[in-house]
């Protein structure tokens, strides 16, 4: 059964937010309240561990996952982000917007798009999620905790635990999050591109 962490919503508790590093460093796939809905999370250089996420998660290598960042430098890490591209990234992190961007050669080839070599990379404006991020000292991979057959994400800590309390090893439950995932928007190309409308506003992009 999957273990439960029941953490403070705007300060999470440190020595459990540890924990939950513990079995990430160790394989594991949790549940992660974030500032759209709850997301799966494991480790970004966990091969079992990402493929155990897909199949909870019923997609497959073209299902673009996200990686999770503390902040902007991360970004540049694992995605190639020009000028231009940064600045309208800055503009709306940390919060509920994914971006699609080329992967750099940090990404293993495995997680990126397996014909585009493009990654989704995000900023959670969420104490929980930041927190966790910190503990760990490097990007998390994800996913919108969506079960294949539902058209909504889990968003209560009980649900997931009743659905998936034998196919994850943990959650950090600090209350229930919202049912909308988080806006996508391609940055590959020259103009921006929104591919999902999502939580996050259209208007700070000049897509409204």
């Amino acid at each position: 059964m999957a273990q439960r962490f029941t953490v403070h919503p705007v300060n999470p508790q440190l020595r459990l937010l540890r924990q939950a590093e513990q079995l990430i460093d160790h394989g594991g796939v949790g549940a992660l309240p974030t500032d759209s809905s709850y997301a799966l999370v494991c480790h970004l250089d966990d091969k079992p561990a990402v493929d155990r996420l897909r199949r909870i998660r019923g997609v497959d290598e073209r299902h673009h996952l996200t990686l999770l960042c503390r902040d902007l430098s991360e970004i540049s890490n694992y995605a190639k982000v020009d000028n231009t591209q940064f600045r309208l990234i800055k503009q709306v992190t940390p919060g509920p917007y994914t971006f699609i961007l080329e992967a750099t050669k940090e990404v293993p080839r495995r997680l990126s798009h397996p014909s585009r070599k493009t990654i989704g990379i995000r900023i959670p404006d969420h104490p929980a999620a930041l927190g966790l991020l910190e503990v760990l000292e490097q990007p998390l991979i994800s996913a919108t905790l969506i079960l294949p057959g539902d058209e909504l994400p889990l968003n209560d800590a009980d649900h997931i635990l009743e659905r998936l309390g034998n196919d994850i090893d943990f959650i950090v439950d600090a209350g229930a999050c919202g049912i909308q995932p988080t806006t996508v928007v391609d940055l590959t190309g020259k103009e921006a591109v929104l591919v999902r409308h999502g939580r996050g506003s259209l208007e700070p992009l000049g897509l409204g």
